[in-house]
């Protein structure tokens, strides 16, 4: 920054030398001082150009004589002069009554000084002008001067010198005002200089004191925001840059300050802010190779537009603190509470489910979890998020059956400030922002509706979403974990859900087998429940056959129920007669329909036919038959009721419907030890199958063992 330059003139050489010394104290690191007095002749004649020159009133007898000796253009103030406290306070302690010489070197001065003391309260004391030519009263003896002692007469016993009268504060912030250089207020030297001296300016004072207090608040709002901020003035002139912003634009504000904007950042469009009187749209800049969103805002003023802010924000930053504001959300219940270990049970179908979701949880692809109401296909999601990469990220969990379309769209995608009646000022995210860098479970999937598909379609694919009455777009990176218990190829063949959204869902599907299919698994989980609740009770003979027998519909939730039920009848032996109303209405083993398309996994039989024992039509060396290959032999032996043919492509149509985990090349194995065995006959290619006389006998010996 060039230096400025300050010009002091006055009468006397004594006084312009004190003027110069106070305004070099202040001023003299960003301004060149110079003085000059009557007395001596350097004020005469035209003076040299200055940036502001400070003239005494007593210097020139006029305005006119002024504008002979200033350079036309330049600007032109005059010195005010005031008292320090610490010398008011010596007057203070003069007794009252007291008469008193106030001595200066002319009348006009005398009076005004005497004036000014009365307005600062020296009210008590007498005092009397005093200057060269005046009449000594007789019966004065005390005298009090501003450093001009030679004209005090001899005969005063009581000499009280003030010292040169010091510069007022309000003349200092002039000068900084005039010369742009209004930082200096707040600075050390500035705040003790307006300390020492004395003023009635009791509502300027104010005044200053709080535009000082804002200006303060201002620079220390400007280095707490996280963005960059870079101010100018109606001119167009820098007034402000944060340390923020240096750091973005790679410049040093100081060394800006005063600069026209187009100049320093011609990628900012603070000219059309300015002219317009409207905010820019946010854009991206590329600013030294980073990208950084910048938005620009008028400052109005009774519909005048006083300067403008360009709001600054690498696109690097924000997303940091969005993921550090999304993890906070961790703490607000979305995280994962439950692993693999918290799942109970050893059997078979419920290793297998926690062995293959385990390799799931190393991919990043969309998981389907397919099973029946209360099967625990939520605690399976906990599981599979915990044994993720993003385990440390938020789990998020929803059950889009549980809210309408209207409100499940605002909860998913969140909305902007008055999207509709009742919006939370400032809008609000959505579950699927919360759930950003982690997981978001979406139980009972097959309950959205089509516009919703079309929007959660969008997510999976793009990776980005849009509020509810929005037009931001905005990325997230989101594992889909969905979960349902009806058939959804059903559903899309229906065209209540899409196809395209389906395959995408359906990328990693697992079947979470039902209890009746969980073997021993059900006296484990009896036992862990009983655990849980706090209870004590055993279980007879008869309940336990009882219940190893029973279909269970309602699965786990079902079985923990039974188990709570339990221990609130007071019994230590449960019999039953201890059997809730809803289980013993159906004490009798109840069959799942074989042919139930909308089952989501393959029909429970009743205990002990898991495995059928060989028998007149059973597998050769007594090998035990899988669950689909008897979901195959109805199949078939319903298609021989019509008098039809099934090939294996509709065979594997009907397993997915029906949730059986199984594959073309099983069902192909499948056919071909049928037709081996001479339970059925398979045409090669697209011609079907049909079953023989003893595939028919077959199917009907295992139906009447179950009746």
């Amino acid at each position: 920054m060039n230096k400025k330059r300050i010009s002091v003139v006055s009468l006397d050489a004594r006084a312009g030398k004190s003027y110069g010394r106070e305004v070099k104290s202040l001023f003299g690191d960003y301004a060149e001082i110079s003085v000059y007095n009557v007395q001596d002749g350097s004020a005469m004649g035209v003076l040299p150009r200055a940036d502001l020159f400070v003239v005494s009133t007593d210097a020139y007898g006029s305005a006119e004589e002024v504008a002979r000796h200033v350079p036309m253009d330049c600007q032109t103030m005059a010195v005010e002069v005031s008292f320090r406290w610490s010398e008011l306070r010596k007057l203070k302690e003069l007794p009252a009554g007291s008469k008193v010489l106030f001595v200066n070197m002319t009348q006009t001065m005398a009076r005004e000084a005497i004036t000014q003391l009365n307005q600062f309260g020296i009210n008590h004391i007498h005092l009397i002008p005093f200057y060269p030519g005046a009449v000594l009263e007789e019966d004065v003896h005390m005298a009090v001067t501003p450093d001009e002692m030679r004209y005090v007469p001899e005969e005063i016993e009581t000499r009280i010198n003030l010292g040169q009268r010091p510069c007022t504060s309000g003349m200092m912030i002039e000068i900084a005002l005039r010369l742009e250089l209004e930082f200096l207020l707040e600075t050390k030297p500035f705040q003790e200089y307006f300390r020492s001296i004395a003023t009635n300016n009791y509502s300027f004072d104010q005044m200053f004191a709080k535009s000082i207090r804002l200006e303060s608040q201002f620079h220390i709002l400007m280095e707490i925001l996280e963005e960059g901020v870079i101010g100018v003035n109606e001119r167009g002139e820098i007034f402000a840059c944060s340390h923020h912003a240096e750091e973005i634009t790679r410049v040093s504000g100081p060394l800006i300050m005063g600069k026209r904007c187009e100049k320093v950042f011609p990628y900012l469009d603070f000219s059309k802010c300015l002219r317009e009187k409207s905010r820019t749209k946010v854009q991206m800049k590329k600013i030294n190779g980073v990208n950084v969103s910048v938005e620009i805002v008028p400052v109005l003023r009774q519909d005048a537009c006083v300067g403008a802010f360009a709001i600054l924000q690498r696109y690097h930053d924000m997303e940091v603190r969005q993921d550090e504001l999304r993890k906070q959300l961790q703490h607000k219940g979305h995280y994962a509470k439950y692993n693999f270990d918290d799942i109970v049970g050893t059997s078979r179908a419920i290793l297998h489910a926690k062995e293959i979701l385990k390799r799931m949880a190393a991919s990043e692809s969309p998981v389907l979890l397919i099973g029946e109401t209360g099967t625990g296909k939520e605690l399976f999601a906990h599981a599979l998020h915990q044994a993720s990469r993003r385990k440390k990220e938020p789990f998020v969990a929803i059950n889009v059956a549980a809210f309408p379309e209207n409100l499940l769209e605002s909860e998913l995608f969140g909305y902007e400030e008055g999207a509709f009646t009742g919006a939370r000022k400032g809008g609000r995210p959505g579950l699927l922002e919360a759930a950003h860098k982690g997981t978001l479970f979406l139980d009972e999937v097959e309950g959205m509706s089509p516009m919703l598909q079309v929007k959660l379609l969008r997510v999976l694919q793009e990776r980005e979403l849009m509020r509810v009455g929005g037009s931001r777009v905005i990325s997230i990176d989101v594992r889909i974990v969905a979960a349902t218990n009806e058939s959804l190829e059903q559903k899309v063949d229906e065209g209540s859900f899409r196809r395209d959204l389906y395959y995408r869902l359906n990328t990693l599907p697992i079947m979470i087998p039902p209890l009746c299919r969980r073997d021993d698994d059900l006296f484990l989980l009896i036992d862990h429940f009983k655990d849980e609740l706090g209870g004590q009770f055993a279980l007879t003979e008869p309940i336990r056959d009882f219940l190893k027998n029973y279909s269970w519909p309602g699965n786990i939730r079902e079985l923990r129920n039974v188990v709570e039920y339990f221990i609130y009848t007071g019994h230590r032996q449960i019999t039953m007669e201890d059997l809730p109303p809803t289980v013993w209405n159906h004490r009798q083993p109840k069959l799942r329909p074989v042919m139930a398309p909308l089952s989501p996994v393959s029909p429970c039989p009743p205990a002990g036919h898991e495995q059928e024992e060989p028998g007149p039509y059973g597998s050769p060396g007594g090998r035990p038959r899988t669950d689909t290959f008897w979901f195959v032999l109805g199949e078939l032996y319903a298609a021989s009721e019509e008098g039809s043919f099934v090939g294996r492509e509709k065979l594997l149509s009907k397993a997915r419907e029906s949730h059986i985990p199984t594959s073309q090349q099983e069902i192909r194995a499948i056919l071909t030890e049928m037709s081996e065995q001479g339970l059925a006959r398979v045409s090669r290619g697209r011609g079907g199958s049909r079953l023989t006389l003893e595939g028919r006998g077959l199917w009907e010996s295992r139906r009447d063992g179950w009746k």
